[in-house]
């Protein structure tokens, strides 16, 4: 390749995790060849490459969490840990031809849309690139989030945060554990057999369900090798699981559903702490559902052990020695673990990285002037040539569902483009208004406005009050709508008619 080739391409992908992974393989299946994945780091993986803490692994059964054309017959759990989930990534991108591909080590520090030549100008740690379009994998779980806490940049010992796990850094002495969402409920568990003394700083208190893992006994390891169809048993049946999950607790609050939910939590709380005053505690008083998901066979029984604290007061203070609560306690700390989570909806997140699109306008001043929509969660106006994994309004019950519906629609866009021969595809902004309004009033009768989530301090909720995570529909009509929407709600423009008529056209 020339340099100038090194740097033009059809498609750039923005990161290397399972979204970027298939939006290149599908690129490729495509007979798009013209295109290079990105990613900051120097591996593939997203979170399952940046997530290595104790104790890490999948929330739902693991064949509901892979790709639906690239099933595994090798996994080891029913819910598979983290090291596995990487090496699934690095299967794929081998068996697909993705990796020579991939361009590692290259950070994008900016996107702007030449409007003149209908191509993207990508600002990377390596250099400058253009791409004529752009697809935006990063996902919303990359940057993690720090708690803003007076003395958190004084504190002398060792601090980890749960994203980027220090495996040098030591849990034997006095450890605190800062944040109970998900990741938390995992490393908690974990730190507690190794530290002297743990202490869980708990904000909210969150729900938390039996978890009906189990090892996949070798016999039935082999049968899925010799014949894969039998995957597709396990995963209809995990699908169809999340499916009613998500449509009965989250998007409908069958009352029936959530009430049993919270009664397995509280019975499981009652069987594995005896300590009256603690489990209220751990309690919570907002309804299941507010927040993530969360499956342990052991977080609520570590609270019973003889070494661990649970403190509710709320921290005022961190400093060279350890944590000062609201109560005035001095808790000594040796090692900080700072399980808070990712910057889902922040300015600093959403974008990513400067993204200046049609017209000069920056995407994150867009959406903090209107809401954080996508139109069917994959593009929005200002962004011609331009589309997002992961966008809002986009997630059902799968994660990896989602990502093959976002990846889909982009491709029938990135598709149509080339057969109409337009240099230009974008929605138009009456398409994406008349798509927020249906998500906005459909969300208003989930759970997440019912239930007293305000309680929670859910990351689900935006600036706005919105809950852009999460797309208030069907699997099934995600589906369908994500690769028959009607093209009609886009423009396809080309250079030539702007160089002939002295403007777009919208193609026929």
């Amino acid at each position: 390749m020339t340099p100038a080739a090194e740097r033009d391409f059809e498609v750039v992908v923005i990161g290397a995790g399972f979204s970027g992974i298939c939006a290149a393989i599908r690129l490729r299946q495509a007979g798009i060849h013209g295109f290079v994945v990105l990613d900051k780091a120097d591996d593939i993986g997203g979170i399952w490459r940046d997530n290595t803490y104790p104790g890490v692994g999948v929330d739902i059964p693991i064949w509901g969490y892979c790709f639906s054309f690239e099933p595994n017959p090798d996994w080891r759990y029913a819910y598979a840990k983290g090291d596995e989930l990487k090496s699934y990534a690095d299967r794929c991108v081998d068996k697909y031809g993705v990796r020579p591909h991939l361009r590692l080590g290259a950070e994008v520090t900016g996107l702007q849309f030449d409007d003149e030549l209908d191509h993207w100008d990508v600002r990377t740690s390596q250099g400058p690139l253009r791409a004529r379009f752009v697809i935006n994998a990063c996902g919303a779980l990359g940057r993690p989030k720090l708690p803003e806490i007076p003395g958190l940049d004084t504190f002398a010992g060792a601090v980890i945060h749960s994203a980027r796990w220090d495996h040098a850094a030591s849990l034997a002495g006095r450890v605190g554990v800062i944040g109970t969402g998900s990741s938390a409920v995992q490393i908690i568990p974990e730190a507690a057999t190794r530290a002297e003394r743990l202490t869980v700083f708990q904000r909210t208190p969150i729900w938390v369900i039996p978890k009906p893992d189990f090892p996949i006994p070798l016999f039935l390891r082999r049968l899925f090798r010799l014949v894969p169809g039998l995957l597709r048993v396990p995963r209809w049946i995990v699908l169809a699981w999340l499916e009613l999950l998500y449509n009965g607790v989250f998007r409908f609050k069958a009352p029936s559903a959530v009430t049993a939910l919270e009664w397995i939590a509280r019975l499981t709380l009652l069987a594995q702490v005896p300590d009256h005053a603690l489990r209220e505690r751990l309690r919570p008083r907002y309804r299941f559902g507010c927040k993530f998901l969360t499956l342990s066979n052991r977080y609520y029984k570590t609270f019973a052990r003889d070494n661990v604290d649970l403190v509710s007061e709320d921290i005022v203070a961190i400093t060279a020695t350890g944590v000062i609560t609201s109560d005035g306690r001095r808790h000594r700390i040796d090692t900080l673990v700072l399980a808070t989570g990712f910057e889902v909806f922040e300015r600093t997140s959403l974008p990513r990285f400067p993204i200046t699109g049609s017209g000069g306008v920056d995407l994150g001043d867009y959406l903090d002037r209107n809401r954080n929509a996508a139109y069917e969660g994959v593009t929005v106006p200002p962004c011609p040539n331009g589309f997002l994994v992961h966008g809002p309004y986009s997630m059902t019950g799968s994660f990896f569902v989602t990502i093959e519906n976002a990846v889909a629609h982009a491709l029938r866009c990135i598709s149509e483009a080339r057969r109409r021969g337009a240099t230009r595809v974008e929605v138009k902004p009456e398409s994406h208004a008349r798509f927020i309004e249906e998500m906005i009033t459909r969300q208003a009768t989930s759970i997440f406005y019912n239930s007293n989530c305000e309680q929670a301090r859910s990351f689900y909720f935006d600036q706005f009050g919105d809950v852009p995570l999460f797309r208030p529909s069907t699997s099934v009509e995600a589906w369908w709508r994500m690769r028959r929407f009607p093209l009609a709600d886009y423009t396809f423009t080309s250079r030539a008619d702007r160089e002939r008529t002295g403007e777009y056209q919208e193609a026929s």
